[in-house]
């Protein structure tokens, strides 16, 4: 007698692939475009099927841009201009903002009720009509947002919409205003919904925001620890015997690059060591840091790089690497120093602290103590030993907890989840 047949089996490669649309509606590139590209680069392909919606093909750098490198690595992109604002919209605002002037609360959910109704609906609408298949598209299963909440509303009410699962990449940390967390806290407790947090510190935030604890996944950027390391990049003046500090972040406010040039020109009479600033990164501060370099009489020695792709190279010329901003998520900036075997000196702010190990891999101050960084710097500068035990111990770190490996089998795992 033969016995009874199983259930049928399916071989995996046959199951029918998941297609994602990928929602970014970010102006420039930065870490989390990178660490976007390297989820996408090594993503199944036998299981997900990627298409980005970006608003703009913004540049990298000098030489490349979005579709470029999108097409490089086989990623079909749409490019969904944003609409202009219209003359009604830009007077209501205005008139908004002069009778509300007394009252900010008022003032906040009058303005947002405004950029509701003349961007954020019809840009929903839009995004609707791509994940229905309406048109030449034959549609999405799963629409996955690479942002924040608060800059991605309108991905969330275009899921809304269809009713397709929605998975948030919430790559920083970003305070949501009360009408913002209406749209999330509402959209995000569907049985098919979920927030990936770059760390356990945006977690907690959104959850102290009232985002429920059970639908936000933590998985830490990571890194290909296994790729080759770069020789560094050629500086325009003469290292000799000096000491090389850098960051790399745009040049924005809340980079604070301005509290790394004013701690290094507090420190450098003390220094027995000649030293060196490189700033990575470009932005609306460049003009008011070199400013600010010439006044602080660091004009000689300072090197304002500019954007750069090759960013390892760079970071492959500084003994110390700092990150002075007042808001992370989980700064691939600092995964890459500790990559290359460079100490860390960072503030004391979400992200950061996750990954520097205070005294071990690097230094935390307060964000913002300027006499604090001073010292810090003045301390490593000093100790050519203790900077090589600091990189040692972080290239360690990374090499046991953030391989790229763990970082994109994870998310996969919550993209099969929630389109199941």
């Amino acid at each position: 007698m033969k016995p009874a047949p199983g259930p049928a089996v399916t071989p995996a490669h046959t199951q029918p692939v998941k297609r994602i649309l990928l929602l970014d509606t970010g102006k420039e590139w930065g870490g989390g475009t990178n660490s976007m590209f390297e989820l996408l680069k090594r993503i199944d392909r036998q299981r997900f099927s990627v298409t980005a919606l970006f608003y703009r093909n913004y540049a990298k750098g000098k030489d490349s841009d979005l579709r470029r490198e999108l097409a490089a690595i086989g990623i079909p992109l749409i490019i969904e201009p944003p609409r202009p604002q219209p003359l009604w919209a830009k007077l209501a605002k205005e008139l908004v903002r002069g009778i509300f002037w007394p009252f900010p609360t008022l003032r906040r959910r009058a303005l947002f009720a405004i950029e509701q109704r003349w961007r954020i609906v019809p840009a929903a609408r839009r995004i609707a009509s791509q994940l229905r298949g309406d048109g030449e598209s034959s549609g999405y299963d799963l629409l996955y947002m690479n942002n924040q909440p608060s800059s991605n509303l309108e991905g969330y009410l275009a899921a809304e919409m269809t009713g397709k699962p929605l998975v948030q990449h919430a790559r920083s940390n970003a305070d949501l205003s009360a009408p913002e967390r209406v749209i999330v806290n509402r959209l995000i407790r569907r049985a098919n919904a979920c927030i990936i947090c770059v760390s356990h510190g945006v977690k907690d935030h959104l959850v102290a925001q009232g985002v429920l604890a059970e639908k936000c996944h933590v998985i830490h950027n990571a890194i290909d620890i296994r790729q080759p390391l770069p020789a560094p990049a050629t500086l325009p003046q003469p290292v000799g015997n000096t000491v090389v500090v850098g960051s790399v972040g745009s040049l924005l406010p809340r980079k604070a690059q301005d509290h790394l040039i004013r701690a290094l020109a507090a420190v450098r009479p003390r220094l027995n060591t000649g030293v060196q600033l490189v700033l990575v990164g470009d932005g609306t501060e460049r003009e008011r840091l070199t400013r600010l370099a010439e006044a602080c009489g660091l004009a000689s020695i300072i090197t304002f790089a500019g954007f750069r792709s090759d960013v390892l190279a760079w970071l492959a010329t500084m003994d110390i690497v700092v990150l002075s901003s007042n808001n992370e998520g989980f700064p691939r900036t600092i995964l890459e120093a500790m990559l290359l075997s460079k100490p860390v000196i960072a503030s004391n702010v979400i992200g950061s602290r996750e990954l520097v190990a205070d005294g071990i891999s690097g230094r935390l101050y307060p964000f913002g103590d300027i006499p604090a960084l001073a010292a810090h710097l003045e301390c490593l500068i000093s100790d050519s030993r203790l900077r090589a035990r600091m990189g040692a111990a972080g290239r360690a770190i990374v090499e046991k907890d953030y391989a790229i490996e763990g970082y994109v089998n994870a998310v996969e795992r919550v993209l099969e989840s929630a389109s199941a």
